[in-house]
């Protein structure tokens, strides 16, 4: 894995989940691995859900890895980003995968 971009739940959330993403980031990038944090590229909440996910899906298309949160599942925005990853050849993986040797 070159680049993972980290994909879950934000919307109606405490804080966006914003705790998650920033500590699956840091995870990753402890690893020496580059991370693409969505939170930190939509860092401007007052920004609508469209102009977040136009940002997010242009980033995701420079990825190799995309990585899943808990509770992805409940996200539309997650759900539209895996269906991005696999018409793009974009490995998806489970968060707490990354650095097991299951990626």
């Amino acid at each position: 894995m070159k680049r993972i971009y980290i994909s879950g739940p934000m919307s109606g959330l405490p804080n966006h989940n914003f705790p998650a993403f920033h500590a699956a980031a840091e995870k990753v990038r402890a690893q020496g691995i580059e991370v693409v944090n969505p939170a930190e590229i939509n860092a401007d909440t007052d920004l609508s859900w469209e102009e977040c996910l136009r940002a997010d899906i242009k980033a995701l298309c420079d990825c190799d890895t995309i990585a899943m949160l808990p509770g992805w599942e409940n996200s539309k925005g997650a759900h539209l980003e895996v269906h991005v990853a696999h018409r793009l050849g974009i490995r998806v993986v489970r968060i707490e995968d990354i650095g097991r040797g299951a990626e």
